[in-house]
C-alpha cells in the first residue's frame, strides 16, 4: 500500500524518496505493509497548533500521530473494507527535529527516519506513558529500526532511549 508524503512547510529542505523508503522499510518491518500511512512535515507553527489542539501542549515537538484504528500495542487493525487498511497519520515537525540536529550534530535524515519508527509505532498502539508502556516500546522501536540498520547499514536507536 501506500505511503503518501506532503510537505507542508518551507524552512527545511526536506529530501521525500529517502524518507519514504525509510517509512517503507520501517512499515514492513512492523508486519504493516498492508496498510498505507499519512505522512505529513511540518513546521514549528503546525506543530505547535496541533501540539496545543490534541495535547494541550502548545510548543512544537517532533513528531504527533493520529491512528485511524485503537489497537493494542502490536495489534494490527483488523479492516472490515479497503478504505480501513489505512494506519493513520504522522506529523513530523522537521524544522524542530532540525533545529535540533543542528545544535546536538546529529544527522538529520537519520533522525526523521528514527521519529517516523516513533510515529509508527504510535499508530500501532505503543505508548510510553509509564516505565511498562515504554519499555514495550522501546523495544519495539529498536526491533524495526535493527531491520532498518541490517537494510542500510546504519546504526539507528529508538527516540526514546533513555526516557526513564
Amino acid at each position: 500500500m501506500s505511503v503518501a508524503l506532503r510537505n507542508a512547510q518551507r524552512a527545511v529542505p526536506v529530501r521525500r524518496a529517502p524518507l519514504r523508503r525509510a517509512v517503507c522499510a520501517l512499515r514492513a518491518a512492523l508486519g504493516a505493509s498492508r496498510f498505507d500511512v499519512g505522512l505529513v512535515c511540518a513546521g514549528n507553527g503546525l506543530m505547535r497548533r496541533l501540539n496545543g489542539a490534541y495535547r494541550q501542549c502548545p510548543e512544537p515537538t517532533d513528531v504527533l500521530s493520529f491512528p485511524f484504528h485503537r489497537v493494542a500495542a502490536g495489534e494490527l487493525p483488523r479492516p472490515r473494507c479497503r478504505d480501513e487498511y489505512n494506519l493513520g497519520d504522522i506529523f513530523l515537525g522537521v524544522e524542530y527535529i532540525h533545529q535540533q540536529c543542528r545544535a546536538t550534530g546529529e544527522d538529520f535524515d537519520s533522525v526523521l527516519a528514527v521519529t517516523a519508527a516513533h510515529g509508527l509505532c504510535h499508530l500501532l498502539g505503543y505508548r510510553h506513558g509509564t516505565k511498562s508502556e515504554w519499555q514495550q516500546m522501546y523495544r519495539k522501536e529498536a526491533e524495526i529500526l535493527e531491520e532498518w540498520n541490517r537494510l542500510t547499514g546504519a546504526s539507528l536507536r529508538p527516540l526514546t532511549a533513555g526516557l526513564f
